[in-house]
């Protein structure tokens, strides 16, 4: 594992590759701002086993099997084993379909939580841990070490549908509904949270004409994706009617790396746990006083997104993907 590069943005990327992971993680790793120092992997858009085997495959592709993958929990903090599998949106596979060939490379032995937990200490303030997935990992780490959401420096969480109906159901976004006892332990941490809801990546969109230059391209890493994004975009014409697909977890990435290209809202935000509306979150901004105690009262503030300069994020995603 590489030492701390100087002058470098320390990154952990917790994953669960998807097309969308695949897109963002090749975009960190053609970051010159970026040092990489692991993946961790957890279940959503495919099972946490086959996340594992794909980060390493991702990392095969683009020439970076220096960089250490640590497989992370198969259920939920509550050893809730039902998990929704959005094998239907990213293939059985998660990567289109392709079915390529089992990676070379292995995980290391520590689990997710103890290699994030061990990083934090290594180099405490200085890492962003980018969550693309569930946050069960994230919630065991803070449980592991309850000096880990001082110790971590960054978390930038896809999840959330803020003020917008959710992805899986009108209330919750896959991320947040994969795991909402684990988002609401993240959540009210302590950490120093960028959350990025669905309601901003749903600016995000990735066109058709955007694809094509990719194709034309002759970034190594841009062309691979060409390759994989064909089911991902029957996915959204069919789900959304759209010609496009939007950039979830590439969007994430550039908020983790150039924020200022988000305006954001402050505040305490819970996620419901269960009932109807299990996974819904919510965000007080804690402009009224209520007379009342709440379930947010005395919460730590997070950065919610509120708007996004979507072509400059667009651009940014495709320059660093032509560029490989």
């Amino acid at each position: 594992m590489a030492e701390g590069e100087p002058g470098k943005k320390k990154f952990i990327i917790d994953t669960d590759p998807g097309i969308d992971d695949a897109m963002a993680i090749f975009v960190a790793l053609q970051s010159p701002e970026v040092e990489v120092l692991g993946l961790t992997t957890i279940y959503g858009n495919v099972y946490t086993s086959l996340a594992t085997r794909n980060a390493l495959h991702l990392l095969e592709v683009a020439g970076r099997t220096d960089i250490p993958v640590a497989e992370g929990s198969h259920v939920t903090i509550t050893k809730g084993t039902k998990l929704r599998i959005a094998d239907f949106v990213h293939g059985a596979d998660g990567l289109g379909n392709l079915n390529f060939p089992p990676p070379n490379g292995k995980p290391i032995e520590q689990s997710a939580a103890s290699f994030l937990v061990d990083q934090a200490n290594k180099y405490p303030g200085e890492i962003t841990l980018v969550a693309l997935g569930p946050l069960t990992n994230i919630a065991l780490a803070i449980q592991l070490d309850p000096a880990f959401a001082k110790n971590i420096g960054k978390v930038v969480i896809l999840g959330g549908a803020f003020a917008v109906n959710g992805n899986v159901n009108p209330a919750a976004e896959a991320n947040i509904f994969g795991d909402p006892d684990s988002a609401d332990i993240v959540f009210t941490s302590g950490a120093d949270i960028l959350a990025v809801g669905i309601n901003v990546t749903h600016q995000v969109l990735f066109t058709d004409a955007d694809r094509e230059k990719l194709a034309a391209s002759n970034g190594k890493l841009a062309q691979y994706l060409c390759k994989i994004l064909d089911c991902y975009y029957l996915y959204h014409y069919d789900a959304y009617s759209i010609k496009g697909v939007y950039l979830h977890d590439p969007a994430t990435m550039i908020a983790a790396i150039d924020p200022s290209l988000f305006t954001w809202t402050e505040g305490a935000v819970r996620v419901q746990t269960n009932g109807i509306a299990r996974g819904l979150t919510i965000l007080y901004n804690k402009q009224k006083r209520f007379e009342e105690e709440t379930e947010w009262t005395d919460k730590p503030s997070v950065k919610v997104a509120v708007t996004v300069d979507a072509p400059r994020v667009v651009k940014l995603v495709m320059d660093r993907l032509i560029s490989s």
